[in-house]
């Protein structure tokens, strides 16, 4: 019965993540249709900065992004979601060529990219249901005549190891060609007393994001999680400078997934995503290893968040 689920990446994940000493499943495995759907609630929750705050760097600095961009340009989002950040890029833009969101969710990515065509009816979009991480994918882009530019808003970039941002700033260097740019949104360091609450929410709407993993394993593995078996934890890890979350049995207990069983004792976690917060500096120097300058910096008045450009070299 299990034969179907051979080839399946998710399971492939889910069974080699859970057989670790530190049970762990990669956090792309959050964002299915439930999961984008709680992502966007997130981003509007009192506790939540980031996305309000590079929302007003966006709104800010949109022109000068633009003189940057040049006209005709080919716009490519990584890990694209609701499309709602990019919509201030695109306006600020001159006659842009083509937009392509890529995301792993196929039918929140469609959805998105349908509402995006109504609204801008001259533009070219060709949605790709992809990992983000997925190399190749410049032979999928459409040509245009101006800069091919790549766009990763968000604190996506913080939930990668520095092994995972180097093959991935190297493979989107590689999508975009030569006389590219690459658009990305960097939390910056900050007290815990900021960091935690933004992922441990009062409404509880990040404890749902993250259980949602488990019946997304029910659903689509036959997994016999029982969710009221688990609480949602964010933790600060001040030595790696991120905020980890993890799922914490509250009981000894055994799960069925995929015909494979997995034992858990009370208070054993699940870590199930990284958000790294990493300063403008460092993150330059990774860029810069991959084949990227930094070109431009734009930040709130605070300094919690930044946006960067950056230019192939």
């Amino acid at each position: 019965m299990m034969d179907g689920f051979s080839d399946d990446p998710f399971r492939k994940d889910v069974l080699a993540g859970l057989s670790k000493p530190q049970k762990s499943l990669p956090s792309r495995w959050l964002y299915d249709a439930r999961g984008s759907q709680l992502f966007d609630e997130i981003t509007e929750l009192p506790e939540y900065y980031p996305t309000r705050t590079e929302l007003k760097i966006l709104d800010a600095n949109a022109a000068d992004m633009a003189n940057a961009v040049g006209t005709n340009a080919v716009i490519v989002e990584y890990g694209a979601g609701s499309l709602v950040k990019v919509r201030i890029l695109l306006d600020a833009l001159e006659n842009a060529h083509a937009f392509v969101p890529v995301d792993i969710s196929a039918s929140h990515l469609k959805a998105a990219a349908d509402e995006l065509e109504t609204d801008y009816p001259e533009l070219l979009i060709q949605p790709i249901a992809s990992d983000f991480m997925a190399s190749n994918l410049g032979a999928r882009l459409p040509e245009g005549d101006g800069r091919t530019v790549g766009f990763f808003p968000g604190s996506t970039i913080g939930n990668l190891s520095d092994a995972e941002i180097n093959r991935f700033l190297t493979s989107v260097r590689a999508d975009l060609g030569d006389n590219a740019a690459f658009i990305v949104g960097l939390d910056q360091p900050k007290p815990s007393d900021i960091l935690v609450p933004a992922y441990d929410d009062a409404a509880g709407v990040t404890a749902a994001f993250n259980k949602n993993i488990l019946a997304r394993i029910n659903r689509e593995l036959g997994g016999s999680f029982n969710l009221d078996n688990f609480e949602h934890e964010a933790r600060w890890n001040s030595e790696d400078s991120r905020i980890e979350m993890h799922l914490v049995s509250t009981a000894d207990q055994t799960v069925n997934i995929a015909g494979e069983s997995f034992s858990f004792t009370r208070g054993e976690t699940i870590h199930t995503e990284n958000s790294r917060k990493i300063s403008r500096a460092a993150f330059s120097d990774m860029a810069a290893a991959c084949g990227w300058r930094l070109e431009q910096t734009w930040t709130d008045e605070n300094d919690y968040f930044a946006v960067m450009l950056l230019g192939a070299d």
